[in-house]
């Protein structure tokens, strides 16, 4: 017979039961696991049960009397099989969520809680694991604010710790009418206000077009201003030290610059235009004198840059050029050789390298060194990928759908590149925060397949596999802010076949980072696992029931977040539950332990350094096969006693404690013949300040609650 029911025994006084209360969730449910905890903020204890046989998690609201509302179902995925389940405020905003364990899938799902006991839908993380997992538990954020997860697998040797992260989600974007064949983007407030405006280079009209921001993430209409022919590129800042900002742009088929002063409204002054080299396709502005004054530099399409130097009044001295590689195109600015003057890196798209031309400070520069890259860059950014405060470049290669990393050495040279794969014909790169973790990350536009790719940085020179966003036809040129003024960065997009710009606004999204794996022992097969500290040391340790090896392994935390090798302490036959609490009063921490296969439960007294004496056995009933603990006192004693869900014998038992860490003979509470006991948990579910008892019971389809009597 296969009951599969959920037990919950409201306890009265001193340990007695009443007649059961039955709850059915569905047929065929198969109950694996269950958490209590209050879902929607009424103080009141709720239900979360693992289905799996069904593929879903379901959530019974709880009435205060030890009744339960009818079963919210969630689904998990097709052939999903939920196994475990874990409960913590994982993305930290104040409620709690649930995230699940799916063994047929072989991942991990998180179902984000809105504080009324409603989730959002299921959200999968790339947390594809490579065997089935049977046992997650969450810990309480840790040193760097992150929320923690632990992982058992079936029939493997080891645990996974996962750490949660912000992976810097995006919205579907939003488009704004522009020019002709936008090329190029840029931000700026160019009218004072705070909020971040929109400046684009219209190739095909002649034009630039400004777009306000109303700081809620959304524009007004464009304006338009003139500029030279084929404008191909643009950048802000303020040439005239008038604390408004300005527009410079690269006009390709005139040789000229045109630079628009700003009013500090939103609009513009006419152009002014500066001759340069050839063909230009690239502008970026930067103080190459050390006057406090902002310059110009502009790529060519003669392999030169042009070097324009800035008067401080909005007009710039004539050009000086430099050498580079062959077909330059895309430019950027920084310091790499750590001397205080800024350097320029060029991307030559026509022989698959990048310039270096190292700033003297008075506005010269030496010649170039190059390095090579992947086939075709069309565009470079720079930013500190691998935290050792030097300036690392990266390069979108248009040819070969890659991204190329080249670390900086800090005396301006680099290393040899790293790709990364991206979506097809990366055109164009930048650098930011998206998640919010403290780490570069990088974003790149995708002309062929119209995408946007998001690589986040770990900081240590290594990115996560791309996110891929859906664009517009054909998007050109990419630039980031936060337009709606919520602490997240947002991304603008120009989509040059469309005559349009779209807006992406960021959003806080967390996932999962497996962070570390620990090793057990061959054969061990671990089924469950307490996360407490037990050398009182300030870290969250962690304690392991080994069912394979019949023992309990101790992994204890170092203050760097990492954790020294086990140390085993031997059970008896098959221990496949284990729980902590302090059983003798000494406050110290303890362990109990369910041993399946010799029908006992071990307890392991703790000596407050991580250490434990051996296992003092107490018996749970022939053949019993206790497969779960849980701990409460249960006569309201102020001492701790046992909940042990006999899987055999179909019942639940109490070992009440005395207090010196022995306890009584068991007392059994039958859940029903068949009923096969899996999971126990305890929580007050009638409000009434005294512990009841949760029993999942594994073949069932109904929730059972059992009353306690005197």
């Amino acid at each position: 017979m296969n009951d599969n029911n959920v037990s919950v025994l409201l306890r009265y006084d001193r340990g007695a039961l009443k007649d059961k209360m039955t709850f059915a969730p569905a047929d065929g449910s198969r109950l694996r696991n269950f958490a209590v905890f209050d879902f929607n903020n009424d103080s009141l204890m709720d239900i979360a049960v693992v289905n799996y046989g069904t593929n879903n998690i379901g959530v019974l609201l709880g009435y205060g009397s030890g009744t339960f509302g009818n079963q919210m179902v969630l689904s998990t995925g097709l052939n999903s099989y939920p196994y475990s389940i874990a409960i913590q405020d994982f993305n930290k905003d104040g409620q709690v969520d649930i995230a699940v364990a799916n063994y047929g899938i072989k991942n991990l799902v998180m179902f984000l809680g809105n504080g009324n006991g409603t989730f959002e839908n299921r959200e999968s993380y790339g947390v594809d694991f490579n065997f089935a997992p049977l046992v997650i538990g969450a810990s309480s954020l840790n040193q760097d604010g992150r929320s923690e997860i632990f992982v058992a697998y079936d029939d493997i040797y080891h645990i996974d710790m996962l750490i949660t992260y912000n992976i810097g989600s995006f919205s579907n974007h939003i488009k704004y009418s522009t020019g002709y064949w936008p090329r190029s983007v840029a931000v700026g407030d160019f009218n004072n206000d705070t909020r971040l405006d929109i400046i684009v280079a219209n190739e095909d009209e002649n034009t630039v077009s400004v777009l306000l921001g109303y700081g809620n993430g959304s524009f007004a209409n464009q304006t338009t201003y003139s500029t030279g022919s084929s404008p191909s590129s643009v950048a802000v800042g303020d040439f005239n030290n008038d604390t408004r900002q300005d527009i410079v742009v690269a006009n390709r088929h005139d040789n000229s610059i045109s630079v628009l002063l700003g009013y500090g409204n939103g609009s513009f002054a006419n152009q002014t235009r500066y001759s340069t080299g050839s063909g230009e396709l690239s502008v970026a502005i930067g103080d190459f004198n050390n006057d406090t004054q902002l310059d110009i530099v502009v790529v060519n399409d003669d392999n030169t840059v042009s070097i324009l130097l800035g008067y401080g009044n909005g007009s710039f001295a004539n050009q000086t050029k430099y050498s580079t590689g062959y077909k330059p195109w895309p430019v950027a600015v920084g310091d790499f050789n750590s001397d205080t003057r800024l350097d320029i890196v060029v991307a030559n798209y026509g022989d698959n390298t990048v310039s270096i031309l190292l700033g003297y400070g008075d506005g010269s520069f030496a010649n170039q060194t190059t390095y090579s890259t992947g086939v075709a860059p069309e565009s470079v950014a720079v930013g500190d990928f691998n935290n050792d405060s030097l300036l690392d470049i990266v390069v979108a290669n248009y040819g070969d759908n890659t991204v190329s990393i080249l670390l900086g050495y800090g005396d301006g040279s680099f290393a040899n590149q790293t790709k990364y794969s991206t979506g097809s014909g990366p055109s164009s790169v930048a650098v930011d925060d998206f998640n919010n973790d403290n780490q570069l990350d990088i974003i790149v536009t995708n002309w062929n397949d119209n995408t946007i790719n998001v690589l986040l940085g770990y900081g240590n020179d290594f990115f996560s596999n791309p996110t891929t966003y859906s664009t517009s036809s054909s998007p050109r040129s990419i630039a980031v802010g936060d337009f709606n003024h919520d602490t997240l960065l947002d991304i603008i997009v120009a989509n040059y076949n469309e005559k349009s710009v779209s807006v992406y606004l960021g959003y806080p999204n967390e996932g999962f980072l497996n962070q570390m794996r620990l090793t057990t022992e061959n054969a061990s097969r671990p089924k469950s696992f307490a996360i407490a500290d037990f050398n009182n040391d300030g870290q969250i340790d962690l304690a392991v029931a080994n069912s394979g090896t019949n023992n309990v392994g101790i992994f204890l935390r170092y203050d760097n977040g990492s954790f020294a090798n086990q140390m085993t302490y031997s059970t008896d036959s098959s221990p496949w539950s284990i729980a902590a609490g302090d059983f003798n009063n000494d406050t110290i921490l303890d362990i109990v332990v369910a041993n399946r296969g010799s029908d006992t439960v071990g307890v392991f007294l703790g000596w407050g350094n991580g250490s434990f004496s051996s296992q003092k056995t107490f018996t749970a009933g022939y053949n019993s096969q206790p497969n779960a603990v849980a701990v409460g006192d249960f006569n309201n004693d102020t001492l701790l006693d046992i909940m042990v869900a006999n899987y055999g014998s179909n019942n639940v038992g109490v070992l009440l404690g005395y207090g010196n860490g022995s306890f009584a003979g068991i007392k059994t509470f039958s859940i029903g013949y068949g009923s096969l006991p899996f999971s126990v948990s305890v929580g007050d579910f009638n409000n009434d300040g005294k512990l009841d008892f949760v029993v999942a019971n594994e073949g069932a389809d109904n929730l059972n609650t059992f009353l306690q009597t005197c």
